[in-house]
């Protein structure tokens, strides 16, 4: 895995992946999840639906510069607003921080046609003008679907950080399997790139932007 992979795939890089929990914070509320052993479920579901779905966009993304098609085929996979909005936002972190840190005009012709890049295509885009690829996207995408709801969980929950360290360290074969399967989509034309559902997960994106804008939360989304 590249170095670019890394920085991407680290909560520390300025992206704003932090104050999204990927649906953990509404699954919180109705009491979807209340002890740890609870958490292994919904990131599986959550990495072999949303996670393989941007794993498979972010490496067709390396290396093409079909921005706008790729753009469409994302948003019709993704019926949820709540969730194309959650994405774009991340993208659009992504994106200032990523042109920055790999400056490129691969990068300046992706934003020029799709200013709000959805948050996996922005980062195929960032992992292969760094050097990264196929694989390298889709597995910095696809941990980033558990390490984000697992790190709010620890925040939403009070859960032993250790104890949901162990949680995400026990999906490495899942992950690993996510990207080697999303790493096929590489050269795929959009239209015919994988489109799998996760229609629990769009509900509950849909439920928590409402309670967001009657209630105080803790995350974005």
């Amino acid at each position: 895995m590249g170095i670019s992979a890394i920085l991407l795939a680290d909560s520390r890089f300025p992206g704003g992946g932090h104050v999204h929990s990927g649906g953990l914070e509404e699954a919180v509320a109705r009491g979807l999840i209340r002890e740890v052993r609870d958490l292994p479920g919904f990131l599986h579901g959550r990495l072999w639906t949303a996670g393989y779905l941007a794993a498979a966009f972010a490496a067709a993304s390396v290396g093409c510069r079909q921005w706008t098609r790729l753009d469409e085929e994302l948003d019709a996979r993704t019926p949820s607003p709540a969730q194309r909005a959650a994405s774009r936002a991340q993208g659009r972190g992504t994106a200032r921080a990523g042109r920055i840190a790999w400056p490129s005009p691969v990068i300046d012709e992706l934003l020029a046609a799709t200013p709000r890049p959805h948050h996996p295509i922005i980062t195929g885009a960032l992992t292969g003008v760094s050097g990264g690829t196929p694989r390298d996207a889709a597995l910095t995408v696809a941990y980033l679907a558990v390490s984000g709801p697992a790190s709010a969980a620890v925040r939403l929950l009070g859960f032993d950080p250790f104890a949901v360290n162990a949680v995400v360290a026990a999906l490495a074969p899942d992950l690993e399997a996510v990207a080697d399967k999303a790493a096929g989509c590489a050269g795929t034309d959009p239209a015919r790139l994988p489109s799998p559902g996760s229609p629990a997960l769009d509900l509950l994106a849909e439920a928590h932007l409402r309670h967001h804008q009657e209630e105080v939360r803790l995350f974005a989304s």
